[in-house]
């Protein structure tokens, strides 16, 4: 659903159970939202909350509770998830407002854990981070599609222009043969001329000549068919030498493909079974590995005890449970086993969870590797089969009409014979009515029965030479048509290829912007630029694109030279890693589809350039909601809304 289709100036939340919520009612009205408390205010557990009603599985129970509620109303539509404590997890129903939070989780819902605002800080390569959303191998199949389109028009234009090439030859041929159709005509009329000015000489016998005229009509006839016959046979003994060809062909294209078992077949599949289970159990692992290395640092954050103060119920005195757990700086009870231990130790135990971590997402991503290639694999293994079952095919279709056309062929020689014998025995018969007083009218008439089968037949082949002209200039018009359907095709080719370049370019760029932007705006002490590098991969290497981030400084006398991401305070790190957040925002339009921003965790920025960023940001999202310490929120805008009681 897409934010701006509301058109609310508010949205209700109704949370129950939630983080260290027990129950609670706020209105949020559109623009900047400031939740202002000291620690322990559950703020952070209401940002959990909208997040939650967003879609998000980020959130966790109350501690007591076995069971929650958010409820969100937002113009005429509400949607309702309740979180139930299911074993050592929890489970998640009703109907959320977006139908896939990740892409919010990642850019939208900015809290201290938040992996596109740690990414910088981290050293991540962020040009992954901004692509995570990114269906790639959809992209590279829609490709593939349109490539083969593509190849399937450009065949169909290459046989077209080969056959325009043949037009001149068949409009002489065309021009050719209705000259001598013309010819031939003049030539009978001059023959039928001499033939009636013989016939007025000849009165007698005309019985005779009547005969005589019928038999010859009898022979041309016959001698038309014959040769009708013979034309048949000629074009069947052409099309059975192209079919040959073309088996020939298909023969040598079947030679050159493997054999591909189905054994083979089936080893790939349960292959590629077994990586993706592989993959979905890595993926679980990491998924709760991140969880529970969230749970464990927020845990260690002092607003999170609240969660402990209302297990622990009042105490009073100086031996209340909130002292007993946190009175010492260096020690903790532990809230899985409740002994004292070093703070040092549950760091250390953190940062194993996180080596561990970082170790199943390298071997996450080799599986995906090896998944990747062992689809490949089985594409062009089925690409191989589908050709070779497609040969098979045709190669049996083409032996069906090599048969039938031979008896076709064989039919036509008994017929062929059968009208010679018949031309000999009516040529028999003409030379029988012959005689000296006839002579000359027997020639006439013979010559101008063969002129008219020489005329039959001329005009037989103009047919077909027209026929095929016109069918030739019938795809010529269609070509264009073809040219205008490729044109597009290469268009959205075009489109697809670049559609990766131009959100990595997009996403470089909108960080560029802003982080100058913030930079004048916050103006951090010699620090010139920070701005990110978008490093092409080698085409000879299958690299990907690199995003490589750049600090400059400046000395005191002005001179700039590079610095890291290490050297920077943890102010400044804070800013960029919003701003590359705020960068994958918008490069994904989540400010089209995500109606709230969420902002936590800011201390490390003074209130003052808390105050700039905030009212940067607020230009972005419909429903902007920070949590702040009460001496931070001072320096905003007296306009914005504050909320300091949850």
């Amino acid at each position: 659903m897409a934010a701006s289709e509301q058109l609310t100036e508010s949205a209700h939340f109704t949370v129950e159970n939630i983080g260290g919520i027990d129950h609670t009612d706020v209105e949020i009205p559109r623009g900047v939202t400031v939740l202002t408390g000291k620690n322990a205010t559950n703020r952070t557990s209401f940002l959990r909350s909208i997040m939650c009603a967003m879609g998000s599985q980020r959130v966790s129970l109350k501690g007591d509770a076995d069971q929650g509620k958010v409820e969100l109303t937002l113009g005429e539509n509400t949607y309702e998830r309740t979180v139930k404590r299911v074993g050592d997890g929890v489970q998640f129903e009703g109907e959320p407002y977006l139908d896939d939070p990740d892409v919010a989780d990642l850019f939208a819902f900015l809290l201290e854990t938040n992996n596109a605002r740690q990414a910088a800080a981290r050293e991540e390569q962020l040009r992954d981070v901004i692509m995570r959303p990114v269906d790639v191998e959809a992209i590279r199949d829609e490709i593939r599609r349109l490539e083969t389109k593509k190849g399937d028009i450009n065949d169909e234009l290459a046989q077209i222009e080969s056959r325009k090439r043949d037009l001149p030859d068949l409009e002489r041929q065309r021009t050719t043969l209705q000259e001598k159709i013309e010819d031939k005509r003049e030539e009978l009329a001059a023959l039928e001329a001499d033939i009636d000015d013989s016939s007025r000489d000849v009165e007698q016998g005309r019985k005779e000549q009547a005969e005589l005229e019928s038999k010859l009509q009898d022979l041309r006839e016959t001698r038309s068919e014959l040769e009708s016959v013979r034309r048949k046979i000629e074009r069947q003994n052409e099309s059975i030498s192209s079919l040959k060809r073309e088996r020939s062909e298909l023969q040598e294209d079947l030679d050159e493909l493997p054999e591909t078992p189905m054994g083979d077949h089936r080893d790939l599949e349960a292959e590629i079974d077994r990586l993706r289970s592989q993959r979905q159990e890595l993926n679980t692992e990491i998924n709760e590995l991140r969880s529970l290395i969230q749970y464990n640092e927020e845990r260690l954050e002092a607003e999170d005890y609240e969660l402990l103060q209302d297990g622990g119920g009042a105490a009073t005195g100086d031996n209340s449970v909130t002292d007993q757990l946190v009175g010492d700086d260096d020690t903790v009870v532990c809230w899985t086993c409740g002994s004292s231990v070093g703070r040092d130790q549950i760091e250390s135990t953190i940062e194993r969870l996180k080596d561990l971590r970082s170790e199943k997402v390298e071997t996450l991503n080799e599986v995906k590797s090896d998944l990747d290639d062992r689809k490949e694999e089985q594409r062009e293994a089925t690409q191989k089969q589908r050709r070779r079952t497609e040969i098979e095919r045709k190669l049996d279709d083409i032996d069906d009409e090599l048969d039938r056309r031979n008896e076709q062929v064989e039919a036509l020689k008994e017929t062929r014979e059968s009208l010679t014998e018949d031309v000999e025995s009516l040529e028999s018969e003409v030379d029988s009515l012959e005689s000296a007083d006839f002579d000359e009218i027997l020639s006439l008439h013979k010559e101008a029965n063969q002129l008219e089968f020489e005329i039959d037949n001329l005009e037989s082949e103009l047919d077909e030479v027209t026929a095929e002209i016109e069918a030739i200039e019938d795809d010529v018009e269609r070509a264009e048509e073809l040219r205008e359907e490729r044109s597009e095709l290469v268009d959205e080719l075009t489109d697809q290829r670049t559609k990766i370049d131009q959100i990595e370019a997009e996403a470089v760029a909108s960080f560029n912007e802003h982080m100058e932007s913030i930079l004048d705006l916050l103006a951090y002490e010699n620090i010139e630029r920070i701005w990110i590098e978008r490093i092409e991969a080698n085409d000879a290497s299958d690299a990907e694109t690199q995003f490589e981030l750049h600090i400059v400084r400046t000395t005191e006398n002005g001179a700039a030279y590079e610095d890291t991401i290490d050297h920077l305070s943890e102010s400044e790190r804070e800013v960029t890693g919003l701003i590359f957040a705020l960068a994958g925002y918008l490069v994904h339009d989540l400010h089209e589809s995500v109606p709230f921003m969420l902002l936590d965790s800011l201390e490390a920025i003074d209130s003052d350039r808390i105050a700039a960023l905030v009212e940067y940001f607020a230009d972005y999202a419909d429903f902007l909601v920070v949590a702040l310490l009460p001496e931070d929120a001072q320096a905003l805008d007296d306009d914005f809304t504050r909320v300091t009681s949850i």
